[in-house]
């Protein structure tokens, strides 16, 4: 089991690398034997993991960017396949929220959520993907959110794009079937990191969203990477068009 989940000789991109979730995905594959590129708004913090894969003995490439600039996506394949000589997994961890009621919500409230949520999505998906159909071979992982499975108020729009990187996901995985390329999804509950820190160390908001927690507390970010990893791995070869949620049994209950 151990050589099947090894990701030795593997290339990964992460995006939204530089803390949180798609921080602890990239340690996770480079303590397997992957090379990682990692891709973020925050420069620093970028360097900063890619300083810890680099701690682990295996290669790292820090860029900066957005993952709705197209120009700056299709570089960020290139400069992996050709400084880390190819490409063999992708994860899409870019996501954020506007957190308002829909009629306060504005059309660039709206725009700036579809760039991040979807149109990132779409286009690191699309510029690794030409990679893997060519070579026949690749795994794509999605990170969407328990909001695009149920309703919360507030999160109108998060939880539509949300829920489009699932349905994304479904309809990619059928139709790259056939050309040996992966693509599953990771659905994430409540996980302390960044822009959950404000509500689940606030005394009053914390226990109150806790509370709807079956296991009565919040994931780590590295409780998700286990997933990641196998999802990267050989282990996964014959799953594709999965939706993982894994948020401490929040979407099973009524």
């Amino acid at each position: 089991m151990s050589e099947t989940l090894a990701l030795r000789g593997k290339v990964a991109i992460v995006t939204g690398s530089g803390r949180g979730i798609g921080k602890a995905i990239a340690l996770a594959f480079a303590d397997h034997g992957c090379d990682v590129a990692l891709f973020a708004r925050t420069a620093d913090q970028v360097e900063q993991t890619a300083r810890e894969v680099r701690e682990r003995g295996r290669r790292a490439l820090a860029i900066a960017g957005d993952v709705g600039d197209e120009r700056r996506v299709e570089e960020l394949v290139r400069t992996t396949i050709g400084e880390l000589g190819g490409l063999d997994i992708l994860v899409n961890n870019v996501g954020a929220a506007i957190v308002k009621p829909f009629l306060e919500s504005t059309p660039a409230d709206w725009q700036a959520q579809i760039s991040w949520n979807i149109t990132g999505t779409l286009l690191c998906t699309r510029a690794a993907g030409r990679h893997f159909v060519a070579q026949r071979s690749g795994k794509v992982i999605n990170v969407s959110s328990i909001a695009g499975v149920r309703g919360k108020a507030g999160m109108t729009i998060y939880g539509a794009t949300k829920a489009a990187v699932i349905q994304f996901t479904k309809i990619l995985a059928v139709e790259w079937a056939d050309r040996n390329v992966n693509v599953n999804c990771i659905v994430p509950g409540a996980f302390y990191t960044q822009p959950m820190k404000r509500v689940l160390d606030d005394p009053t908001l914390g226990p109150i969203r806790v509370k709807k927690i079956p296991m009565r507390r919040y994931g780590d970010p590295k409780e998700i990477a286990p997933l990641a990893l196998y999802l990267a791995s050989d282990a996964s070869s014959f799953m594709t068009g999965a939706v993982l949620p894994i948020d401490g049994g929040e979407l099973a209950k009524l």
